[in-house]
């Protein structure tokens, strides 16, 4: 007996979608049993906005839902059991639990330990009175001593918690979801007046809480047939919580917008009291689906005195925020370099600073350049044997820049050994170093009004995130086959060693 996804929707007639989704929790541990057992008759469950759409439909709560349909309104369809099938994706999602009681609909979708074709008969399939039974459970406590729109929100961002006490897995084990309240709270008073170990003092002041979300994003991009490009995002969330108490509990929730990217391989910091189920089933190893966790991911947790990393994440971005092309042809002592830029549409158009760095390792002097540029402005480093390309702080309104160019290098100094052939035909590259402020790739966002914290005072809640590059490559395209991630960063460093061997025989 036990529960695939569990959602509460308010009705709204006069609306674009005549609802909003208020709540909503998937079990991805019970949707994988619920595969094996479905076989061929498995139907995903799907995202909140296809699920909304197909269960409003089914109840005739649409606005403009006047005609008659065969399927959902004729005398043989007439249903007495609160048990739907939505037509979803070419399927049907089916048993779904579902009733309306004081403008909220109460939904949930049982397990079936069976094979959905045929329908079996609904007696056998006990994970359906327990739907029943939880979602009874949530509209008794909803409906509890409940004035106004204010104590609803409270309780629906208590709801997360309960439901993790009262129906972990997706198997309910106490409908009454006051009693886990109840505990909870009965469990931040006791264990409150207890020093731990690792805590070695207090904090007296001002109560505030400090989020930060900071995200690197790599990228090796070859704009090649046979070789694919790849990017990877990496998140860290960085607190701080100056909070009055022995041991003050707080619960961080990151969220995403509609198309963000779920996060995935998440690690916490030990002083993560519970977590759910989903976030740590999230893996970049598994191919993604309809059924990956897109939050809200929950931390509640015991925060330390100090700064610390409450989690790290990685994210499958559908594609890296600059795509670009270089090209260099060598002839003689000049290259000709050929650079492309673009920005994708969707990321922000608002840097901190954006530069391209092109070296020429291995050569010798940079003599002349000439060269003509779109946008932005080229600086030379004659002595580091590199070209930096300015961008600024905005890309312009096409999204798009170019820089072409030739140049030319003087006598190789006899000093300057050659390690390895870096910079040289397959191995020359452009990096881009760039930084965008209050921006994420993954959409990842701390809310502030969903942060909760159980202590003395009201606390400040800031919140800041950014996206910085991290060995964001683009490889020559005239090159015969890329280099190693490896033997790059070998090369550069020792090629930075020879340099500091030069400085040193200087000096002595």
């Amino acid at each position: 007996m036990a529960q695939r996804a569990v959602w509460l929707i308010s009705r709204e007639p006069g609306t674009p979608f005549c609802g909003t989704v208020r709540f909503s929790r998937r079990y991805p541990t019970v949707e994988k049993r619920a595969k094996v057992f479905n076989g061929a008759s498995y139907v995903p469950i799907p995202e909140d906005g296809p699920f909304l759409k197909a269960l409003l439909f089914e109840l005739r709560l649409l606005d403009d839902d006047e005609d008659f349909i065969e399927s959902r309104d004729s005398c043989s369809h007439i249903n007495k059991t609160s048990v739907y099938g939505l037509l979803i994706g070419g399927g049907e999602l089916w048993p779904v639990v579902a009733f309306l009681k004081n403008n909220m609909i109460y939904a949930c979708v049982p397990l079936v330990e069976q094979t959905l074709s045929p329908h079996p008969p609904l007696i056998s399939i006990s994970g359906i009175s327990q739907g029943f039974e939880l979602l009874f459970g949530v509209q008794d406590f909803l409906s509890l001593s409940q004035k106004n729109d204010t104590e609803l929100n409270t309780k629906l961002n208590q709801l997360p918690d309960l439901l993790l006490q009262a129906c972990p897995f997706g198997t309910l084990l106490d409908a009454n979801l006051q009693n886990s309240l109840d505990s909870i709270n009965f469990a931040s008073v006791t264990h409150s007046q207890k020093q731990p170990a690792w805590k070695v003092g207090t904090y007296k002041g001002k109560p505030q809480v400090s989020i930060s979300i900071t995200e690197k994003v790599k990228s090796m991009q070859y704009d090649k047939q046979d070789i694919a490009d790849t990017w990877q995002v990496v998140g860290t969330v960085t607190c701080k919580c100056d909070l009055e108490g022995i041991m003050p509990n707080v619960t961080i929730s990151l969220s995403l917008p509609t198309n963000g990217s779920p996060l995935q391989d998440i690690l916490v910091h030990p002083c993560v009291t519970s977590l759910d189920s989903a976030i740590l089933t999230s893996s970049s190893i598994d191919a993604m689906d309809d059924s990956a966790f897109s939050g809200p991911y929950k931390f509640p947790l015991t925060p330390p005195l100090e700064s610390f990393n409450l989690c790290y994440y990685t994210s499958q971005v559908p594609v890296p925020p600059i795509l670009g092309f270089y090209q260099m042809k060598e002839e003689e002592i000049q290259v000709k370099i050929t650079v492309n830029l673009k920005l994708h549409e969707s990321v922000k158009n608002n840097f901190e600073f954006c530069e391209a760095h092109i070296p020429f390792y291995n050569r010798g002097p940079i003599t002349h350049v000439e060269y003509k540029v779109s946008f932005g402005q080229l600086e030379v480093f004659r002595e580091k044997s590199s070209l930096v390309w300015i961008i600024g702080q905005k890309f312009p309104k096409s999204m798009e820049i170019n820089l072409s160019g030739t140049v030319t290098f003087g006598a190789k100094s006899h000093e300057k050994q050659s390690f390895d052939e870096i910079c040289i035909g397959g191995t020359a590259y452009l990096k881009l170093h760039f930084r965008i402020l209050d921006y994420t790739l993954t959409g990842c966002y701390a809310d502030q009004h969903s942060v909760q914290v159980f202590a003395s005072g009201k606390p400040k809640i800031s919140t800041h995130r950014k996206l910085i590059s991290s060995d964001y490559y683009i490889w020559n395209s005239k090159a015969p086959a890329p280099v190693t991630y490896g033997s790059l960063l070998l090369s550069e460093s020792l090629c930075l060693l020879s340099e500091r061997g030069k400085v040193r025989n200087k000096i002595t």
